[in-house]
């Protein structure tokens, strides 16, 4: 008889075991690709709420700095009716018009400790809050001298928002597109700048008494969008565990960064570097800023630096003052003017994106390259071109090119790397304070420039001042070249261990194990 094996369950069906252990063996299979199949779409779902939430935050966060690009923008036009309405002397004008930046210096200082105090979230209601008020009295006022008392009100307000904004969106932003996203202040200041453009030119057929009113009351509406901001977007991460709320920032983490793993790493790095800043509060932060050690004297170089870099090349001057500018260059009807600030501030829009979608990509340094020298370039020749080639057609169409050329160059790169570095280069116990400060250099420089535009264009002429511009921009190619680090794709508590171990290898990359020289090595401090 022919002997039949054995079936694995030991019944008598006559086939062999070892085809039972096969199929269990592809059921199991089977059940392990469906498990890791689920698991990948509930991580890429997971990915997406990821990435729709932190780019909420960052959007809302970033409407203060629409207030500022649209008083930069609509002041642009607004005080050509304002000169002819309140008869202000053109010192009254530089005054009206560069005050703003040195005002709002005043809100960046207070922007630091009230923004320790109180958190990021809500020291962003304040500032829109207080820029309400200032852009209300601005729109009735019926004197010069009201007027500055709105101006003055608008500028803390301002001060505090831009201060604010970009540590808020570094502290909340996973590593990996944190430039993307800290670069979103810079986008809305760009937007707000055409947003004031159009309305110049919307409003431009009003009478003169009602058209400048209703420019600058437009200003007020972005800031009410802030109310609704607030029931959105959470506080700051790194803020709560200063204030020893662990678990509520753990919350946050979790929904802002794509990965369970991620979130402890980054949660035992800010409580890592929290545990030296309660240790550090016998020593006020001032005056660890005012008298620095060689670390943080590294940072506030870096961080200052480029923020006054980033106005004394002469922006402010460019988009203030584009009218003036053209009409140097041989534009005299003021709604041509109007049009063609319009084309500048299209401009600058438009190159602020490719700068958004390369920062992470691409680095910080090599747009600051492609920015400073290509600056650099355009500013020299619109000085040669309003020298030599105004009042005619050749003169008008190069002036503009240069003139959006700049723009273009300085948005793409300086513009918005300048606020995402000075976010993300200071340890967490300064990161606001020493922030707060390199936006007052930024103000103060801004302030300086737009309130001499004038007076020194009439001493050396329209082009000999822009000629003045590119060599200071020359200088700041040497400056990006020598001293600015690159940053991208480092958490915030590697770039501080970057600054103190001089650690940036040669792959760009700095060893995540080393947490606890973090603790050893501020003690240097």
């Amino acid at each position: 008889m022919m002997n039949l094996p054995e079936v694995g369950n030991g019944g008598g069906s006559g086939f062999p075991a070892v085809s039972v252990g096969n199929k269990k063996n592809k059921y199991q299979r089977m059940d392990s690709d469906a498990e890791e199949s689920q698991n990948h779409l509930e991580a890429e779902a997971r990915n997406s709420r990821t990435r729709k939430y932190v780019m909420a935050c960052a959007f809302f966060a970033s409407l203060n700095n629409v207030l500022l690009g649209y008083d930069v923008g609509v002041m642009s036009g607004a005080v050509l009716f304002i000169q002819q309405d309140l008869k202000i002397t053109e010192v009254q004008t530089e005054v009206l018009i560069g005050s703003l930046s040195i005002i709002s210096l005043f809100g960046s200082l207070a922007g630091g400790r009230t923004s320790d105090s109180i958190g990021r979230k809500w020291t962003m209601a304040l500032a829109a809050l207080v820029f309400q008020t200032g852009a209300a009295v601005m729109a009735v006022a019926p004197s010069f001298e009201v007027l500055m008392i709105g101006r003055f009100l608008a500028g803390i307000g301002i001060g505090l928002g831009v201060m604010i904004a970009p540590v808020y969106i570094a502290e909340i932003s996973p590593t990996v597109a944190r430039g993307f996203f800290t670069s979103f202040p810079e986008i809305f200041i760009n937007l707000g700048i055409l947003l004031g453009y159009v309305s110049n030119y919307a409003f431009s057929g009003l009478s003169v008494h009602i058209s400048w009113r209703i420019m600058l009351a437009v200003g007020i509406l972005p800031s009410v969008f802030i109310g609704f901001a607030l029931c959105v977007i959470p506080e700051s991460p790194r803020w709560l565990v200063m204030k020893g709320r662990v678990d509520s920032a753990r919350e946050v983490l979790m929904k802002t960064n794509e990965r369970d793993d991620e979130v402890e790493e980054r949660l035992a790095e800010i409580q890592l570097a929290a545990a030296h800043t309660e240790g550090s509060e016998d020593r006020p932060v001032w005056r660890e800023l005012l008298s620095p050690s060689p670390v943080v004297r590294k940072m506030l170089i870096v961080g200052f630096g480029i923020q006054c870099f980033q106005q004394i090349t002469g922006i402010d001057a460019t988009v203030y003052y584009s009218p003036e500018i053209l009409k140097e260059a041989g534009i005299q009807d003021e709604t041509k003017l109007l049009a063609a600030t319009v084309a500048v501030g299209v401009t600058k829009t438009v190159f602020i994106l490719f700068a958004t979608f390369l920062i992470d990509s691409v680095g910080r340094k090599p747009l600051l390259y492609v920015s400073t020298i290509g600056m650099t370039l355009c500013l020299f020749c619109l000085s040669f071109t309003l020298t030599f080639l105004g009042q005619g057609t050749l003169g008008i169409t190069l002036a503009l090119l240069f003139v959006c050329g700049n723009v273009a160059f300085f948005s793409i790169g300086m513009g918005p790397v300048c606020w995402v570095l000075t976010s993300e280069i200071f340890p967490l116990r300064l990161r606001a304070q020493a922030s707060a400060l390199g936006a007052v250099g930024n103000r103060v420089c801004s302030g300086l420039v737009a309130m001499s535009f004038l007076s020194v264009s009439r001493a050396i002429t329209v082009g000999g001042t822009f000629f003045v511009f590119s060599l200071v921009s020359a200088l700041s190619v040497i400056f990006v070249y020598a001293l600015v680090p690159e940053t991208s794709g480092k958490s915030l508590e590697q770039i501080e261990l970057m600054f103190q171990g001089g650690l940036e290898r040669k792959d760009g990359e700095v060893e995540l194990g080393d947490a606890e020289r973090l603790v050893r090595k501020e003690q240097e401090f």
